[in-house]
């Protein structure tokens, strides 16, 4: 997604909690971090324009996601916008044994109703689809375009 994001003309800034997937993307051109997203972001107040999450914020334990959501709101300026992209309908929270990498990662998912309750305490929504798609039966994909409200 970032290369794409690049070759349309976009300064992109990628961070994950890997150093492997970090390498992979400083390998390909990219200005990449390792960050872990559930501490405060080494970035200004309002320094971006537009976030990207996909398939990220799915690995943040529950009682994190608020602070993470309050950071990313920090970090984008008023009226800047949030894709979050993430798997869900149904609540969970745990390590995944099914988990296809055979790593049994943690994963958070939330029924439509909680996590469009959640991250509208911090953004306003401006569009919201459930996605029948997913790698566990009962889950789809949660497609959500936010935007931080020009008065905060």
């Amino acid at each position: 997604d970032a290369e794409y994001f690049v070759q349309c003309g976009f300064c992109v800034t990628c961070l994950d909690a890997s150093k492997e997937m970090v390498a992979c993307c400083i390998a390909r051109g990219l200005d990449s971090f390792v960050s872990d997203i559930t501490e405060p972001l080494e970035f200004a107040d309002a320094s971006f324009d537009a976030v990207f999450a996909m398939n990220s914020l799915l690995h943040v334990p529950k009682d994190k996601l608020p602070s993470v959501l309050a950071e990313v709101r920090r970090v984008l300026r008023p009226g800047g916008l949030f894709f979050m992209g993430v798997y869900g309908g149904t609540e969970f929270a745990g390590n995944w044994d099914e988990d296809p990498t055979g790593r049994h990662r943690f994963f958070a998912y939330y029924s439509d109703e909680a996590l469009r309750d959640m991250v509208r305490t911090f953004f306003a929504e401006e569009y919201f689809a459930a996605i029948q798609s997913g790698p566990r039966a009962g889950l789809h994909f949660q497609s959500m375009l936010l935007r931080r409200p020009l008065d905060s």
